[in-house]
């Protein structure tokens, strides 16, 4: 067992920033309600301040298994068409993490149905250390040495929504980047991932909603991934759901709306693959978001994404 756990490590560190530039940034089973970690166009798209926090823990019983905390903050700029949001993000597989900070800034153009278009920006820097020298038993590539860097980059997105439906496109990082450049013979790289978005909330009945979810992940190199999911939502209180994430899982999907400006998420995935349903129990991801009222009149609308 720890010989197949070894190997799957091993494999899991070379996608991450081989040469065969496989998905290397962050995955998420509830991306729809957290739009700030693959899209800078999402911010200030909900009507106040909104705080969302999320942890991730994939493949869980796996020994360095991916482990990813988000923490982002976005908000509309009142009476003025754009908004503002930033984003933290912690990023560790085996021996490797990242730590990022970005600042994004959206301006939006309004359309005569009540819908906006929203163009954003955002930059800032991502710390990388990779120890690969603990794992060069497994494999002679990683004896090269650690990696320790912090690398400036920006991203683009586009964001068009209302409040029944949106589609995205985004890409987060622009800058293609070269790890351990003094190394003649390193291959470890950063490329460029694109993000296509889709959402839809249709009532069924007064008390029922149904809202279908898609996203598109490209990076040159890779097999596109696709994540197709379906909510039901009950009474605008309880969602229940089921994603397919192709290559990867299953998931379910469950989130409470607590009050008026708080909402909890959470679900677990079931990976596809017979090797990694031997040596792990499953992803579980945790979503916490709220949303600021500074005034007793104020009446949070209800969000869907």
């Amino acid at each position: 067992m720890k010989k197949i756990t070894k190997l799957l490590l091993g494999l899991v560190l070379l996608m991450s920033v081989g040469p065969c530039y496989a998905q290397q940034q962050v995955m998420f089973t509830q991306y729809m309600f957290n739009g700030m970690a693959i899209n800078p166009g999402y911010a200030g798209s909900h009507e106040t301040m909104s705080i969302t926090a999320l942890l991730r823990e994939q493949w869980s019983g796996l020994d360095g298994a991916p482990s990813t905390q988000t923490l982002s903050a976005h908000a509309p700029i009142k009476d003025q068409k754009f908004g503002l949001g930033v984003l933290f993000m912690h990023d560790k597989i085996g021996v490797t993490d990242q730590n990022g900070a970005y600042g994004a800034y959206s301006y939006k153009i309004p359309f005569s149905n009540e819908s906006k278009l929203s163009l954003g920006l955002q930059a800032g820097f991502t710390h990388y250390n990779a120890r690969y020298s603990q794992i060069s038993d497994t494999d002679p590539k990683f004896a090269r040495g650690d990696i320790r860097e912090t690398h400036f980059n920006f991203g683009f997105g586009a964001y068009y929504y209302s409040d029944r439906f949106y589609l995205g496109f985004s890409i987060p990082q622009m800058i293609n980047r070269r790890f351990d450049r003094n190394a003649a013979d390193s291959d470890s790289k950063l490329v460029r991932h694109y993000f296509l978005t889709y959402g839809y909330v249709l009532d069924l009945n007064s008390s029922l909603k149904f809202k279908p979810n898609m996203l598109v992940k490209m990076v040159e190199g890779a097999p596109v991934e696709v994540d197709l999911n379906a909510n039901l939502l009950i009474n605008e209180v309880l969602w229940v759901g089921l994603s397919w994430r192709s290559f990867d899982s299953f998931d379910g999907l469950v989130q409470l709306q607590l009050t008026d400006q708080l909402q909890l998420g959470y679900a677990y995935d079931f990976a596809t693959t017979s090797e990694l349903r031997r040596v792990n129990s499953g992803s579980h991801e945790v979503m916490l978001n709220y949303r600021f009222t500074f005034t007793r009149s104020r009446v949070v609308t209800p969000r869907y994404f």
